[in-house]
């Protein structure tokens, strides 16, 4: 090789760590997944769930008791309806009939030399344009115009029935939504507090059991003290005279009359049969129903919702209960039992639970009625 040359150096490119790179790769596909995964919500507590589960069927409540306000409502508008329509018929046969009067003197008159002109007119849209024809009225003997004015009469009367019947048909049609919008508004609160339940584990399950038997401890225990608190009052109640015996039953296991016996008996005798939304019995009831039919068994009619219940009856403060008074909760009044004594009630709770005796402080108290 000549001297003049050098060797040739080759130089190779650098190559970085293969441990560096996998990090790297590592770290930017981390960071690429965290940037796209959004943030995992919250699993609510077992304590947020009960709580959201009793809003819902508090909610349903009170949905069920709109329900019952329009079904009553329609039930209602459709026999007025029907009592209007049947009215309407009967004028249109009234009508048909004098026609026919009136047709008679037509026809008499024909076969005497042709329909005069006042037959004509009787048989005109407006017959009470006869009367506005003072010429004409020395052509009607009295009876044919007592007929005329009957017929009139009746005319005017039906179109007023018609137009009667048109208006209870929309009250109808505005009720029959109502309804619709009712039973909806039902189903889907129910449905949302099953589908809550339906994700809980079999742990979260007996959490919420658990919580529940507390909830329940304590209602009882508040039903105690009001049980003791009724009995130390009706041990101070001074004693009737000699010979006389009490106007009235009283203390916390003594029904204030007869007729509230007769209700608690009912309500008792319907223990262990499920709640149905809308439902007024005999195999099932929703609160108002089963208040409703208890009283109705004992000769006392009551209104069909608890926001009517509640103003139908004495008002009575929660110390002074006795068994078959009416029991009434949340602000909404909502909810209705019936005071069972002891601090106790028998109510139908929500669906999927039946008519059974609970602490009347199982949930937040309104306010008492006692019904007449």
């Amino acid at each position: 090789m000549p001297s003049h040359r050098k060797p040739r150096t080759r130089t190779r490119p650098a190559v970085p760590a293969l441990g560096v790179t996998t990090a790297a790769l590592a770290s930017v596909s981390l960071l690429a997944q965290s940037a796209d995964a959004a943030p995992a919500a919250p699993r609510p507590s077992i304590e947020e769930v009960q709580k959201k589960v009793d809003d819902l069927y508090r909610q349903a409540d009170l949905a069920t008791q709109k329900y019952d306000a329009a079904k009553e409502a329609t039930t209602t508008q459709r026999a007025k309806v029907d009592s209007l329509l049947d009215q309407v018929a009967a004028g249109t046969a009234k009508m048909n009939d004098t026609r026919r009067v009136i047709g008679s003197y037509a026809a008499a008159q024909y076969r005497d030399g042709g329909v005069t002109p006042t037959m004509r007119l009787l048989f005109s849209d407006d017959p009470q344009a006869f009367f506005d024809q003072d010429q004409l009225m020395g052509r009607l003997s009295d009876e044919q115009h007592r007929t005329l004015s009957t017929f009139e009469a009746e005319r005017a009367a039906n179109a007023k029935k018609r137009a009667e019947a048109g208006r209870s048909l929309a009250s109808l049609t505005t009720s029959q939504q109502a309804l619709r919008a009712g039973k909806e508004e039902v189903q889907g609160r129910l449905a949302a507090a099953r589908t809550l339940l339906s994700t809980l584990t079999e742990q979260e399950k007996e959490r919420l059991a658990a919580l529940e038997k507390k909830k329940q401890d304590e209602a009882r225990r508040r039903a105690a003290e009001l049980a003791a608190q009724q009995a130390a009052a009706a041990k101070k109640k001074p004693a009737p005279p000699a010979g006389h015996a009490p106007t009235a039953p009283s203390g916390p296991s003594a029904p204030a009359s007869s007729k509230a016996a007769k209700a608690l008996a009912f309500a008792r005798a319907q223990m262990g049969k499920p709640y149905v939304w809308g439902a007024t019995g005999p195999a099932s009831y929703d609160c108002s129903g089963l208040t409703q039919a208890a009283w109705k068994a004992a000769g006392v009619d009551l209104p069909r919702t608890t926001w009517d219940q509640v103003k139908a009856g004495t008002r009575v403060a929660t110390a002074d209960l006795q068994p078959g008074d009416l029991v009434f909760f949340y602000d909404d009044i909502s909810h209705v039992g019936m005071y069972a004594g002891g601090g106790m009630m028998i109510h139908a709770p929500h669906s999927g639970a039946y008519v059974r005796e609970e602490s009347i402080y199982y949930m937040p108290v309104y306010g008492a009625v006692r019904p007449g």
